[in-house]
């Protein structure tokens, strides 16, 4: 537990010169009248409660401009604001609430007391009777403001004192009980410039241990004072153990505290997240939900999504210090309360395998229990270590994170949008299905090339297929085919093919809560005439039903529409967390699957399609067969090659699920522009596969890209 004292001076010191005399013995009271719409002047109740009502909605400005003029003279307005500001961001009050009581009135003094009720966020309610008194000068009455009207206790120069107990942060481990944010400790390194004896060996040191040059080291604390304590940089406890000996030098110096450890160099990064200092702007916020100004809060991922749930709350004691800081007495006290361990559906070990398989490419990877929707791997390419966050001496590498023109801080797997080629041929298929416009035998002739908008916008195929059925048009991915599909489904309604797309969860949000994610965008005629103030044509559903044009979408979205084709049909919300260990008055929470959605197909069709993505890895002239060939595991999936722009590679997909007979992992590999869905992302999802299962990984084909 760490405790911290807090003083909260709201004192201000008044020219006294101009204080008003002491209120006179009080008049039998008056009941405070009902408040009129505009102040009078000349009548002390209509001021006093124009005060009041102004510090009840924390009007300071207004509050201000009531005081008389002779301490307006002596006391900044910016001063005055303060001191209330101060009070209530000492005490975490939420709101104030105002009840006035008696009036007295004395020759050219009066006074209202009134009940003050404050809403904290950390000590509860706190109440006070007090009293706000007031002069005549010049024939108008004023507020004669002192420090004791914004609480009573504080008159004598008395201050707000706070002692902090904060609880240490919960930890966050993957499925099987793996850490993925855990406790550390950080030792800083650092010299004192007065007591180096041999400036040579602890710069040599320093080096070895801080990956640092000399130089950069020795301009770190060049120039300072002698008996200062200059940090150099951040190690681990176990570091600091491991170099003891180095660190020996006269003129160094180790100083540790508690700290966060993401393990393994910061294994699930993109959905774990990183804990900061809470930023400038949210600093108020922070306060008044019982935070201290130098606690470190979540800002991304599951740190900032179980903000509340990992903290706990923070315990404290109020109290009352004199002017000379000796305590005074006790105000109001809460004990801490542990923060709760969330337990995510990630499995540890199969993230960093997956994030290794992904490396350094621009790309996502997204594996989903076809049955629940629970994540067992979400990637992002390139990755990050989040241990930078929280180590000052990585500020280097922190701004290489943010300057990376790759932009590694974007989750490609929920906010990354992108045509997906191809692997909307899947949902094409169902629409043509379902809407009676073929069937699975409807045969198609594709030349190798399609002209069925004109000569003038001839589109190839990537081979002549001859005469060719719907169903295996899937598994052989025949543009020709689906070309022909959507000229079918753009002539029976042009809104067919966008609502099956709506129905499969793309270009919308999946619901996932624990991550940010874009929505993408399923294009339909309402949207291109909003947009482009232009009518829909029949080559905007020849570029959908091919999974092109304006359709984008992300990773994950995909990922959960192939859940529902290996399930049976049913759409799941996705969830990074699968529990919240029990904590003080609160039971274990566990995540409950939630199917959102049903695929509008008919199981003879839903089979339809199952077997043509189990001919994609498995039958001669599926795109995938050669990837897959020897994995004893099967597997059902479609390869999808989606053009990114004129002069980039098109961006390289492959999703499916496995085992093929017994689907139990939804699994989605996309790579940016990265060339052939089944050159590229194809070898890298047999990898998963191969990883999920213990078994040693296939090297990767050799392309020009890789």
């Amino acid at each position: 537990m760490k405790s911290r004292i807090l003083l909260i001076c709201t004192g201000i010191a008044l020219l006294l010169s101009c204080a008003s005399p002491t209120t006179p013995a009080a008049t039998p009271p008056t009941t405070v009248p009902a408040a009129t719409p505009t102040v009078d002047f000349s009548a002390p109740e209509s001021v006093g409660r124009a005060f009041l009502e102004a510090w009840e909605r924390e009007d300071l400005a207004q509050m201000y401009a009531h005081l008389a003029p002779t301490l307006r003279a002596g006391l900044a307005e910016e001063d005055f604001a303060q001191a209330y500001r101060t009070a209530l961001a000492a005490t975490t009050t939420l709101t104030v609430t105002i009840l006035p009581q008696q009036l007295g009135v004395e020759g050219d003094a009066a006074w209202i007391d009134f009940q003050e009720t404050w809403d904290t966020a950390l000590f509860g309610t706190l109440q006070a009777t007090n009293r706000l008194n007031l002069l005549r000068a010049e024939g108008q009455w004023w507020v004669d403001w002192r420090r004791e009207a914004i609480w009573p206790d504080l008159a004598g120069g008395n201050a707000f004192a706070v002692e902090y107990q904060t609880p240490p942060r919960a930890n966050i481990y993957d499925r099987n009980g793996a850490g993925l944010a855990v406790p550390t400790t950080i030792v800083t390194i650092g010299v004192i410039p007065g007591q180096v004896q041999d400036e040579i060996a602890l710069l040599n040191a320093l080096s070895q241990v801080l990956g640092l040059t000399p130089e950069e080291i020795q301009a770190k604390y060049a120039g300072q004072p002698a008996s200062w304590f200059i940090p150099i940089g951040d190690i681990s406890g176990e570091e600091s153990l491991a170099y003891n000996e180095s660190l020996q030098q006269p003129g160094i110096e180790r100083r540790e505290r508690p700290g966060r450890l993401y393990p393994l160099n910061g294994v699930g990064s993109c959905v774990v997240g990183w804990i900061s200092p809470i930023p400038a702007e949210e600093l108020d916020d922070y306060r008044q939900r019982g935070y201290r100004s130098d606690a470190w809060v979540g800002i991304a991922g599951l740190e900032a999504w179980g903000e509340t749930i990992l903290a706990g709350k923070n315990g404290g004691r109020l109290y009352l210090v004199g002017p000379d800081g000796s305590y005074v007495r006790g105000l109001a006290e809460r004990q801490p309360e542990r923060g709760r361990a969330i337990y995510a559906t990630l499995d540890r070990d199969l993230q960093q395998q997956v994030e290794q398989i992904l490396g350094e490419q621009r790309g996502a990877i997204v594996a989903l229990d076809a049955h629940t929707g629970a994540v067992l791997a979400l990637a992002s390419g390139p990755g990050f270590d989040n241990n930078v966050f929280i180590r000052p001496s990585d500020q280097w590498l922190l701004q290489a994170i943010l300057n990376d023109p790759r932009r590694p801080l974007l989750n490609r797997a929920t906010q990354g949008t992108y045509p997906c080629g191809s692997v909307f041929k899947i949902v094409s298929t169902a629409a043509v299905l379902e809407s009676n416009q073929a069937t699975p035998d409807t045969v198609f002739h594709c030349p190798g090339y399609w002209d069925g908008l004109g000569v003038a916008n001839r589109k190839d195929c990537w081979k002549a297929h001859g005469d060719i059925n719907l169903k295996n048009g899937l598994t052989e991915s025949c543009d020709v085919v689906f070309y022909e599909v959507g000229r079918l489904l753009d002539s029976a309604d042009p809104e067919l093919l966008p609502s099956y797309g709506r129905a499969f969860g793309l270009g919308q949000l999946t619901g996932l809560t624990e991550l940010p994610e874009a929505a993408g965008l399923m294009p339909d005629p309402h949207w291109k005439l909003e947009t482009y103030s232009a009518e829909w044509s029949t080559g905007d559903s020849i570029n959908l039903v091919i999974g092109q044009g304006f359709l984008l979408v992300t990773p994950l979205q995909i990922a959960r529409a192939l859940a529902a084709v290996a399930n049976g049909g049913t759409l799941y919300r996705p969830y990074l967390v699968e529990r919240v260990a029990a904590g003080a008055g609160s039971g274990e929470e566990t995540t409950q699957p939630q199917a959102v959605g049903q695929l509008p197909l008919s199981a003879a069709h839903l089979a339809v399609i199952q077997d043509a993505l189990l001919g994609v890895t498995s039958r001669p002239n599926g795109t995938a067969t050669h990837r897959f060939q020897g994995l004893e595991i099967p597997v059902a999936g479609k390869t999808g090659t989606a053009e990114a722009g004129v002069e980039d590679l098109p961006h390289s997909w492959f999703a499916g699920y496995f085992p093929a007979d017994d689907p139990q992992v939804a699994l989605v590999v996309m790579v940016e522009n990265a060339g052939e869905g089944s050159t590229v992302a194809a070898p890298m999802f047999r990898q998963v596969v191969e990883a999920y299962y213990g078994l040693p990984l296939t090297p990767l084909p050799e392309t020009e890209e890789n």
